[in-house]
Order: structure tokens, then sequence, then C-alpha cells
């Protein structure tokens, strides 16, 4: 179903964002969404980590590509806008639904990017799970920055060190100021925090202060996840909130550890965090039981 571009951006809380002049429309149906946000940068949301894109005269780049049926979704609605090349396939970090579409991409971008540690760690959990034929790889990696011109926009990945995992990369695209944050930010969502891949709760916290340290207030910033009811784009205040989350998380865990409760106990009489209320839903016990963990590293 196509809808009217300006009144589907109002609903969406963008309406002061200038809207790319070669999109005609927003593509909205059971195949996903296809939002412009600034100056040729936009995000498909369908289901898993959400994609972002840049289309201009001199190519296409894309973040994330969730799973393989999500990705040629994605893909087909690029190609209906345009038929410029796949310079750039970007990762955020390795879990599956932010690079299990790798593989539609196949034949189809010419550089795949992403953190050292990122493409360790989708090798790592593919041959684990015997599913070495299904992936696309990264074929470049970097340690603390990689930057990439691709005509006017200047498309720039850093490293902060461990966080969510020990391979996130926050990209900016410099021109638009718009930054994906893949899952460093679950948008007042419980998030998953992946011990097994190194996380670190204690420098995700650094990360974030780091993160609006580097960027200016005026910086629009692409979440991995959301809760419902909270959008899947915000501000610096959403980073600080995340902030004051984890923050709030360990200092719960820590109380809770002192006072001789178990795990198993905190998980049954818990279901939000004190000073992080906002934070709410299924899946408390993924945080509480990384805080432990980390407690006990």
């Amino acid at each position: 179903m196509l809808i009217n571009r300006r009144n589907f951006i109002q609903v969406m809380g963008l309406s002061a964002l200038p809207v790319p002049l070669w999109s005609k429309t927003i593509f909205q149906s059971t195949q996903g969404d296809f939002i412009p946000l600034r100056k040729n940068v936009g995000i498909f949301t369908e289901r898993g980590g959400t994609i972002a894109w840049l289309i201009n005269k001199d190519g296409v780049a894309v973040v994330d590509t969730q799973f393989p049926e999500n990705a040629k979704n994605c893909i087909a609605k690029i190609q209906e806008e345009t038929s410029n090349p796949f310079e750039l396939l970007i990762n955020t970090h390795h879990h599956g639904d932010h690079s299990g579409g790798n593989i539609a991409f196949k034949g189809i971008a010419k550089k795949v990017v992403a953190h050292k540690n990122s493409k360790a760690n989708q090798e790592r959990v593919a041959k684990a799970r015997n599913r070495e034929d299904s992936q696309l790889y990264p074929d470049t990696v970097f340690e603390d920055n990689f930057s990439q011109k691709l005509g006017d926009e200047t498309i720039t990945l850093r490293y902060f060190g461990p966080a969510h995992t020990d391979g996130d990369a926050i990209i900016h695209f410099e021109n638009a100021n718009v930054v994906h944050m893949g899952d460093l930010i679950f948008n007042r969502r419980f998030p998953y925090i992946d011990k097994s891949s190194g996380a670190s709760i204690e420098n995700w916290i650094k990360v974030l202060k780091n993160t609006r340290k580097t960027f200016d207030k005026d910086t629009l910033y692409v979440f991995g996840h959301s809760a419902n009811g909270y959008k899947i784009t915000g501000t610096h205040e959403d980073l600080k909130a995340k902030e004051r989350f984890l923050k709030n998380l360990l200092k719960f865990a820590k109380k809770s550890k002192k006072a001789g409760k178990t795990l198993e106990q905190l998980v049954e009489s818990t279901s939000t965090i004190p000073g992080s209320e906002e934070w709410k839903g299924n899946g408390i016990q993924r945080p509480l039981g990384a805080a432990w963990q980390e407690l006990n590293e």
C-alpha cells in the first residue's frame, strides 16, 4: 500500500527533516517500510535490526541486512529507485538479524565492511552452527576507523570498544549527519548483551559517552531496535537514557547480589530496573543475566 509521503513523515515525527528529491514515494507494505530521513539517507524496517541505506548519483550503500528474505525485499525497493551499483555493504555487528541477509548481496555488493571482531564472530558462529554456506563474510575489516566517499557523502565507521558485542561499529553518514548505532541502542527495550561475544556493560556506558562527544546535537541516530510505541530514530537524549539504564542495571545487580539474592530470585521478582522503569516488556532476564555474569568476571 502506498501512502502520502508528507503525511507518513509527519506521523513518524520527521516532518522537520528534508526528504530526498529523488524519492517519489514511501513504500509501506507487509514487505517492509522504506523511509527517507535526510539527504539521500533512509531506513528500511521489516524483521530484524534496522537497515539504513544511502542512494545518490554515484551509487548505493547499505548498513545491515536483517534476514535473507528481508534483504531481498530491501534490494528490490532500492532497485525501484535507482539502477546505480551497490558500492558498499556494512555490518554494524555479526548477529543474524543484522548480517544474516548478507548472502542476498552476493554478486551485488562490491565491498562488504565490518569491524574485524565482527567478522571473526560471524565466522565462529557460522562454523558452530554448520551454516558457512549461507554466509557472505566481510571482505574488508577495520580496527579503529574506516572511511569511504560515495558521491557527495562520506561514510565513516568508528569502533569505541566492546559493548553489545566486542565488534560494534558506529556508522556516520557525515553529510546527512545520520548515525546508525546498530544494537548499541535498544530504544526502551530490554537489550540482548552478548557476553559470549565479548560484551561489556561497563564499557558500553563509555561507548555511548564517547559517541555523544563525537557527534553534535543535530545528529539523527538510527537504532537497531525499539519497543512498541517508541521510535527507531532519536537524539542525544536517547543515548543518555540508555547510559542511565546500563548504570542502573549494574547498580541494581550489585545491590541485589550484596543482599544475598540469587539470579533466579532476582529474575522471578523483577519486572523493571529501578531508575529506568521506561524499559519494560519481556526479556528482563537477558540484561540481568549478563550483569550478573559481568559482576563475577
